[in-house]
């Protein structure tokens, strides 16, 4: 296979056909509209180190433009829609020291806008592409302010104030403000042809990552050289980054939903939770799988593990067109509390504990979220008042939990410090759903015969 190929079809992004969709949607309600929708900057990591840039992604998904400190408008007025693209303009001093930037000129010819301009020039032009709008799109609270400059948010409640006040006595007060992260979601949370591709790309090389992983898992090794090899693997594979940072907890720091210390010893005896999904092409994957260190469970650990591993295997039974991510996470919630009062962890009324949360102190997190190119993607999860049904082309995750804090004297001893999770990737198809990670083990015999089969990679 070229993977030269694969990697131009992959890109292959429908940017301007996103434009036209979002400039129709915007005037849905009114004639005249305009939004904008601004680009991350850098942010300082400590001192004078910057973190690793990451593009926006409603801005990369309108535009494509993957350079900080940009800005983009969209303005639908009079019958006529524009895209007005801000960036940094050229400047070779800067470009020696932080790399190639694309600059005004190349932002037309490169980037499809029809007009660009320096973000100097935003000030300036605003007032003038306000003109003749009637309602107005952003999101606030999204862009921050460092270095004395003056955050995004201010300027544009100044402008909106000039504007309004150049109307005259006109009687007419602020533009109706509208926030466009909504309806971009709602472009976003059904999947084109193309955006499943990538979707499959990172689920299939991160379950492969996590398989290779699990190959050479052996006590004795420190969470963060697992995290490593994670980061290896998947960069070497082909994915530009992770999807979020890597949760590496052995033992009891599998019960920390969000782990990220990543900084223990492995233990022989007990499991390790690896929660770790890859970017390709701005879309990333989310896998869960929680394994025995050694390749053997013990009889609590296997007990607590074939619950989970159930019930997610209901769960992604249940997903399928018209179901709801409500009415499973219900199952799950329903399903785990019956294991943990079988269990004696809990005892009463199923449904008076179900009514109370009292399953939360075993099970506290939702049964899936919506994924794409956010971890946690884009979308309406209700609608009209009730959770919305599942259609072709969503996607999300399914993951059911068992956590058992160390210290919980609730429990017998042999249970404690025993955290489970087991999350697998799925998009609704017309006939039910698929796997998307399906490539990942996680039956107990699938995982035995993997774990600690290969050498760990020394240099």
């Amino acid at each position: 296979m070229n993977q030269k190929k694969v990697a131009e079809d992959l890109r292959a992004i429908p940017f301007a056909a996103r434009r036209q969709h979002f400039l129709s949607q915007i005037v849905a309600q009114t004639e005249n509209a305009v939004a904008i929708v601004p680009a991350h900057s850098e942010l300082i990591r400590n001192h004078d180190v910057h973190f690793k840039f990451r593009q926006d992604t409603n801005f990369y998904y309108l535009t494509g433009f993957e350079e900080p400190d940009a800005i983009a408008v969209f303005r639908n007025v009079g019958g006529k829609r524009e895209y007005v693209l801000f960036v940094r303009p050229k400047d070779l001093a800067q470009e020696i020291w932080t790399g190639y930037r694309t600059g005004v000129d190349a932002a037309v010819s490169t980037c499809g806008a029809d007009r660009a301009y320096s973000i100097s020039d935003f000030d300036q032009q605003l007032p003038k592409l306000l003109q003749g709008a009637d309602r107005f799109y952003y999101s606030f609270y999204k862009t921050n302010q460092r270095n004395g400059v003056e955050h995004l948010d201010q300027k544009i409640l100044r402008h909106l104030d000039s504007y309004r006040a150049s109307q005259g006595r006109s009687g007419r007060g602020f533009l109706p403000i509208f926030d466009a992260a909504e309806l971009l979601g709602e472009m976003r949370i059904f999947k084109s042809p193309e955006e499943l591709d990538r979707l499959r790309r990172a689920g299939d090389i991160t379950a492969r990552v996590h398989t290779e992983v699990m190959a050479r898992t052996k006590a004795g090794l420190y969470e963060f050289q697992i995290e490593a090899l994670l980061e290896y693997l998947a960069r070497d594979a082909g994915c530009e980054r992770h999807g979020y940072p890597s949760i590496v907890a052995g033992g009891k720091n599998a019960t920390i939903l969000h782990y990220v210390e990543n900084a223990e010893k492995l233990n022989d005896g007990e499991l390790l939770l690896i929660d770790a999904g890859f970017e390709c092409d701005y879309h990333t994957a989310d896998i869960t799988r929680t394994y025995p260190i050694n390749g053997k469970m013990s009889a609590p650990q296997q007990e607590i593990y074939q619950v989970v591993l159930n019930v997610q295997k209901e769960c992604i039974r249940l997903a399928k067109p018209g179901a709801t991510l409500a009415a499973i996470h219900a199952f799950a919630i329903d399903a785990l509390t019956d294991a943990m009062i079988a269990l004696k962890f809990l005892s009463g009324d199923r449904k008076k504990l179900i009514e109370t949360l009292a399953y939360k102190r075993y099970y506290p997190h939702g049964t899936g979220h919506l994924l794409g190119m956010d971890v946690h993607d884009a979308g309406l999860y209700q609608q009209n008042g009730a959770p919305r049904l599942l259609e072709p082309g969503m996607v999300f995750t399914i993951e059911p939990g068992f956590y058992v804090l160390h210290d919980d004297a609730q429990v017998p001893a042999h249970y404690r410090g025993i955290g489970v999770r087991i999350e697998d990737d799925v998009v609704i198809t017309p006939e039910g759903c698929e796997v998307l990670t399906a490539k990942a083990p996680k039956e107990i015999a699938d995982m035995a015969s993997v774990i600690g089969t290969k050498p760990w990679l020394t240099v």
